[in-house]
């Protein structure tokens, strides 16, 4: 037996899980449809395929969700996991599960898939013969992986630094690299039985204010992470950032940039796709305003070429939206997508030029770090703050940089913090700047900025 069988032995031996059994989950993953393979779909490459949000506590939810998605379009269904299993508290989870099923109200933000199980979820997975992506946000997603996978789930979102640092306040980041480490290892592992299992990072971090450079080089980062424990499908991904060209800028960069360094790595067999995420920041609360943001965000998708959309609702700006409300997001998206022919291909040379720079200066200190993992290089870097992400609230992230708008609504660094930029591609964004250094003027523009949607 080997190290990994004997870890997953170790995890998966849990009075949550009821008798996991791994011939059977392997035999399941060799026959499953290729249709829950989003891999399959984006080898195929038809169209953009469209993801909304949502999740309910109980089975009868999910699966009616799931029944207005499917009537809707949907060409992928989010699994949203609740809040108690996200920090491993499955006994609070089972709780409210109870309490939801016996009172039908929702106690959950989310679907407790350990306690649902595999064999009871996978059914509802199975039904649908449609791609599922697991949304959670947890530092420590072994087992949540383990029973996911096992249910037909055959996408997983997040990596040691996105599902962190954003979200977590204490968690040791040197422990989230470790059992995200596991998670790929399991993850390549099954992808030898039938289509590749594929893997998101998730781009929007905080969703306040992220410098794209350090978007772009966490993406890439948490894909070479990835790839180097032999996983064969990887996505990188980033969310609307204000502004049509910066956006454009970034798609155009990231895709260029991932291909670049999965290749320089060795991962030539690898295939990276590119998912866009519609605004993530404080919606207008006119739902005519809000509408034409999603439509907006839909169009840049089309722009930069990304493989998959996640999508918002109108209502975002009220509450969490219902199944109706994120139905008819999907339904609009996709007429968008159908109605947009003949897009041409847009940029900005000099942008490009500078975010490119931007992202090798940063990426070459952290390779350069003299730690004999790439890991612990990633991990000495954000300890430095060569990483630092602007709002996270970890103890870890630096929290130096300070990012504002320029006049025309692209995010530039105003303090650099430690990041290892030069005077060259630092000056180019600071030069954009018109900011006084008044500390009460920098903190109202840092305001406006944030609530430039609303």
């Amino acid at each position: 037996m080997d190290l990994l069988q004997r870890e997953r032995e170790a995890i998966l031996n849990n009075e949550y899980v009821d008798g996991y059994d791994f011939g059977e989950v392997e035999e399941f993953i060799k026959g499953a449809s290729k249709d829950l393979f989003i891999s399959h779909w984006f080898k195929k490459g038809e169209k953009m395929l469209v993801q909304p949000r949502g999740g309910f506590p109980t089975y009868e939810k999910v699966f009616k969700l799931y029944e207005e998605f499917k009537e809707a379009g949907v060409d992928v269904l989010p699994l949203t996991i609740d809040s108690n299993t996200r920090l491993n508290d499955y006994a609070t989870s089972q709780k409210m599960l109870r309490l939801s099923e016996e009172n039908d109200v929702d106690m959950l933000n989310g679907y407790p898939l350990i306690n649902h199980g595999y064999r009871t979820t996978r059914k509802m997975m199975t039904h649908f013969n449609t791609p599922i992506s697991l949304r959670h946000g947890t530092p420590d997603a072994r087992l949540l992986t383990e029973i996911a996978l096992a249910s037909g789930i055959f996408e997983i979102e997040g990596g040691p630094i996105t599902y962190l640092l954003p979200y977590s306040k204490n968690f040791p980041l040197d422990k989230a690299f470790i059992y995200w480490k596991y998670i790929e290892k399991v993850c390549a592992k099954l992808s030898t039985l039938n289509e590749p299992i594929n893997r998101e990072s998730f781009g929007p971090l905080s969703a306040t204010l992220q410098l794209p450079s350090i978007v772009i080089v966490i993406q890439l980062l948490e894909m070479l992470l990835s790839l180097e424990e032999g996983v064969k499908s990887f996505s990188v991904s980033f969310s609307q950032t204000g502004t049509v060209m910066q956006d454009v800028v970034m798609g155009n960069v990231i895709k260029r940039l991932a291909r670049e360094y999965a290749d320089r790595f060795g991962f030539e067999d690898a295939t990276i796709n590119l998912v866009y995420h519609q605004w993530m920041g404080a919606f207008p609360r006119d739902k005519s305003h809000a509408d034409s943001l999603i439509t907006t965000s839909t169009v840049i998708a089309k722009l930069i070429g990304a493989n998959k959309i996640i999508t918002k609702t109108r209502a975002e700006a009220y509450g969490i939206p219902t199944k109706e409300e994120n139905a008819q997001a999907v339904s609009k998206v996709q007429y968008t997508l159908r109605v947009l022919q003949g897009i041409p291909f847009i940029s900005d040379k000099e942008e490009e030029e500078n975010l490119e720079l931007q992202v090798r200066e940063i990426l070459e200190a952290v390779f350069n770090d003299p730690a004999d993992t790439l890991w612990r290089k990633v991990f000495n870097s954000i300890k430095r703050g060569y990483i630092d992400i602007p709002f996270s609230p970890h103890i870890i992230n630096a929290n130096k940089v300070i990012t504002v708008r320029d006049k025309e609504g692209h995010i530039r660094v105003y303090d650099k913090g430690d990041l290892p930029l030069s005077k060259k591609s630092f000056e180019f964004d600071r030069k954009k700047i018109s900011l006084s250094d008044d500390k009460n003027a920098l903190v109202t523009k840092i305001i406006q900025d944030i609530g430039i949607m609303q």
